[in-house]
């Protein structure tokens, strides 16, 4: 029998988590109407939002005294808590200050403290910085180093650096480098959009003179060695180039902007070689000791010349920044000879090395990373440099080659690339001494959030869990790629199979926008894409179809159900339209096999064109769900039949209704079909049987690829195969999650066979689906299809035999969902936190005696469930 009992704790009801864009006070905002967001401080039994009040003002103090000079929503007695600003137009370069006023169920009302943000340039024309870059072209192996002084006489009140670039830059003023952020601006497709990125200076700057620098690297711009995708003949490739706006506003109102122009100068310096898919050349005998200082001798460099802009669309950079996140000291040091050294992190990672030696002048380090050893303790770089088609003597893979200047403890670490690594081989030409004090790892990634929280009794599932995480940040650099080391590509299937777990664990959704824009920057006018985002031109081939290139519909999608946030869904609408009428115009019977396929698979093959098709039917569903969302009528009525067509066409062709079998009845081809919607409902319960006895044969071991990867453990659990689905999860032997980690994974591999020869990465995405179902699974936490961004929360948990605490939390943006349990003898004990503004229904899982579907409203609440 069930029974209930609530707790509530006094909170003040003040919102609080102030976000604009999904940022913290961020810069550089172009968009028109940006979004404001927040959570409330209100654990109490029954928190809600009555109604909110916006105010924005140019004037932080007249808004403290409750004036909003520039917009005030009036009261709205509504529960929303993400608004788009609907006031007077923006000025460009401005900094706003905004607060919210919020009343609570009781009709009490609660005002937030004051939050900022700022307006970036708004438009192309308002830059006034030319682009510049130096004098050589894009076979020129050197970094190029820029300069500028200028004098200040009045008093400072702010100052923001404008800067953007094609490639990737650092920035220093007075010899500081400024910001903690790496890896800048994110790639694009740069002919088509240009990103800058905005630095606030204003602590930098002093009065009298002053001193800019900027350091130029390649990126993905100017892709110097040769690889198979085709990065090399880029139609925007070029040497690097940036545009530079140095605002500032003195105390008196005035302003001065120190543009891009021909009063910089140039020169080349240490960094000899960069290159973000191989590694970076550094010769310590060319530092330019204080370059970016004012009192520096630039009588030896060069002139700059003038450059046309990669593109006419230079918009803000609104994204969660690629950091240094995580530092790593070496767990061993292995000396294999007076001039080797092996060092052991301890964790595969993407990221770089910081070194710090001394040595003979002119002594050349070898700084080599990779996954995995040979038997003699030396790098193995087998399994990953396996696509470069560079230099591998003067340019070799996954390599940092430093030159000493012996003359001081020298100190180097990359800056213009990353590399996928556990292990680290330094090779030196002269002997040398080097201790664990000689190397340190920094996991380098987009500096995403985490929202996700898992703790549980089964160590397999924690380390599963951390796994998952570990492979998902080593491959998001302002999207999502496969792998950090021999390809670094932007896989769209391995984005969309991956992206619950995603949004469950971080809160990504400005880095999915970002790659979403990229999405429609790459789609050809047919509504074709490309199957790796962004690309050179590799991609357009005969197999980027749906299972694949359905990023368009799904991502945006998924970012509506995790977030409730509807501008992604309206930014792709047209695009996602096309490419479904793209492939409509191919398909006439409904069917496809225009994909990949089940890719990966441990041993059996599934069809292709029943795969495909299902994915065809997902987005025709999507996009006429969008249509409805958006109010296009005669979409939804087209894209609705559609669906129905593709579905009826699936079911003909694939489905043998008398036995329950899709196509060869492969654990894949009975999954895909069930947790895509496509089986007839009176259908389900003998697919779902054949699935689970499917599974049973192989005594509960996988037999799919990435597809039904997928699909498999959700088919299972949504149908009542709950603890089918939890003993693949957690199965230890091969083929399965768990073999992995058993074998000492710290990162998910990309093939289930550790002796396979090709596909072998060992930090891999596309298997990452296991991440976020543990949230679904054992937490049972969903988002309400009809009130999306956990508005409504659905709990749907499974207490497997095995498992004897749980312990899921998700941050959602109404606050954090806790779905925690612990099994006392034949009880179950179930805490439940539901954020303020929310509320939720509980559906207890069938190993639940006398069990009734509960409603649940805000605050904590405790379950006390009985086991069948």
């Amino acid at each position: 029998m069930n029974s209930i009992v609530y707790s509530s704790e006094q909170t003040d009801g003040t919102p609080i988590e102030l976000k604009c864009e999904h940022l913290i006070n961020p810069l550089g905002i172009d968009t028109p109407k940006p979004r404001f967001s927040w959570k409330l401080n209100d654990k109490r039994k029954g928190a809600q939002q009555s109604a909110y009040q916006i105010f924005v003002s140019s004037d932080s103090v007249a808004l403290a005294a409750g004036n909003g000079d520039r917009w005030s929503s009036g009261r709205q007695f509504v529960s929303d808590m993400l608004v788009s600003y609907t006031g007077p137009a923006l000025k460009a370069q401005t900094k706003y200050f905004w607060r919210v006023r919020v009343w609570d169920k009781d009709g009490l009302p609660a005002t937030s403290s004051i939050a900022s943000f700022e307006t970036g340039m708004m438009g192309a024309e308002r830059w006034k910085g030319k682009w510049i870059s130096d004098n050589h072209d894009i076979h020129y192996k050197a970094a190029p180093y820029f300069r500028r002084t200028f004098t200040i006489q009045k008093s400072i009140k702010s100052a923001r650096a404008y800067v953007a670039v094609a490639g990737l830059y650092e920035l220093s003023v007075n010899g500081k480098r400024i910001g903690d952020q790496h890896l800048n601006p994110m790639y694009t497709r740069f002919d088509k959009r240009t990103l800058y990125v905005v630095e606030d200076v204003t602590a930098q700057l002093r009065s009298g003179k002053n001193a800019v620098g900027i350091l130029l690297g390649n990126g993905w711009y100017n892709h110097q060695p040769l690889a198979v995708w085709d990065f090399h003949k880029a139609p925007w490739r070029d040497r690097p180039a940036f545009c530079m706006d140095l605002h500032i506003v003195y105390m008196d109102g005035s302003e001065e902007t120190i543009v891009s122009d021909n009063n910089w100068k140039t020169s080349s310096g240490p960094i000899t070689y960069n290159n973000i898919y191989t590694g970076e050349h550094y010769d310590a005998r060319l530092e330019m000791p204080e370059w970016d200082k004012s009192g520096f001798d630039d009588s030896a460099w060069q002139p700059v010349r003038f450059r046309n802009p990669p593109s006419s669309t230079i918009v803000s950079q609104q994204i969660a920044p690629i950091r240094l996140v995580k530092s790593y000291k070496p767990q061993s040091v292995r000396k294999i000879d007076e001039k080797t050294y092996v060092f052991d992190m301890g964790q595969n990672m993407a990221g770089i090395t910081e070194l710090k030696i001394s040595g003979r002048e002119g002594t050349v380090l070898h700084i080599r990373h990779g996954e995995r050893l040979h038997p003699d303790g030396r790098l193995d770089q087998s399994n990953i440099d396996v696509y470069y088609l560079g230099d591998k003597k003067t340019e070799p893979f996954q390599t940092d080659i430093v030159t000493l200047s012996g003359k001081k403890e020298d100190e180097f670490m990359s800056r213009f690339t990353y590399k996928g690594f556990r292990y680290v081989e330094v090779n030196s030409s002269e002997p040398i001494v080097m201790d664990e004090s000689t190397l340190k790892a920094y996991f380098m990634h987009s500096d995403v959030r985490p929202v996700g929280e898992l703790a549980t009794s089964s160590s397999l599932v924690n380390n599963l869990w951390k796994a998952t995480n570990n492979a998902y940040l080593s491959n998001l650099m302002g999207y999502p790629t496969d792998c950090p080391q021999r390809e670094k590509n932007g896989w769209t299937g391995d984005g969309h199979l991956a992206i619950e777990t995603a949004f469950y664990n971080f809160d990504a959704i400005t880095v999915y926008e970002k790659w979403m824009a990229d999405h429609r920057d790459e789609q050809r006018p047919d509504g074709v894409l490309p199957d790796i985002i962004p690309t050179g031109g590799w991609g357009y081939g005969t197999a980027n179809g749906l299972d694949w290139t359905s990023t368009i519909a799904i991502i945006p999608w998924e970012a509506y159900m995790f977030y409730g946030d509807v501008r992604l869904l309206e930014d792709c609408y047209p695009h996602i339209k096309r490419y479904v009428d793209y492939v409509d115009s191919i398909s006439p019977g409904g069917l496809t096999t225009f994909g990949r396929g089940d890719w990966v698979p441990v041993k059996s093959q599934s069809n292709l064109e029943l795969t495909s098709s299902v994915y065809f039917f997902v987005d025709a569903t999507i996009l006429a769900s969008a249509a409805k969302l958006l109010g296009k009528t005669e979409d939804q009525k087209k894209y609705e039949a559609l669906h129905q067509k593709i579905k009826t066409a699936i079911n003909s062709k694939f489905l043998n209704a008398s036995k329950g079998i899709y196509a060869n009845g492969t654990q894949t081809e009975l999954s895909v079909p069930l947790y895509w919607g496509v089986v007839p409902e009176n259908i389900k319960e003998k697919v779902a049987s054949n699935l689970n006895r499917k599974v049973e044969e192989t005594d509960f071991h996988l037999d799919v690829g990435v597809l039904g990867a997928k699909a498999l453990l959700n088919a299972l659990k949504e149908n009542g195969y709950g603890e089918t689905a939890y003993k693949v999860a957690v199965q230890d032997t091969y083929p399965s999650w768990g073999w992995w980690i058993v074998n000492g994974a710290t990162t998910l591999l990309e093939n289930w066979d550790l002796n396979a020869k090709r596909d072998i990465s060992d930090n891999h995405m596309m298997f990452g689906e296991i991440g976020g179902w543990f949230f679904k699974s054992i937490g049972g936490i969903l988002p309400d299809p009809a009130q999306p961004g956990f508005k409504h929360i659905l709990l749907k948990p499974i207490f497997p035999k095995g498992l004897n605490q749980s312990s899921v939390t998700h941050t959602s943006p109404y606050g954090d969902i806790l779905s925690s349990w612990a099994v006392h003898g034949e009880t179950i004990l179930y805490d439940v936190e539901i954020p303020a503004n929310s509320s939720a229904t509980f559906y207890p899982p069938e190993n639940i005696r006398n069990a009734n579907v509960i409603t649940l409203e805000a605050g904590k609440h405790t379950l006390r469930l009985d086991l069948k």
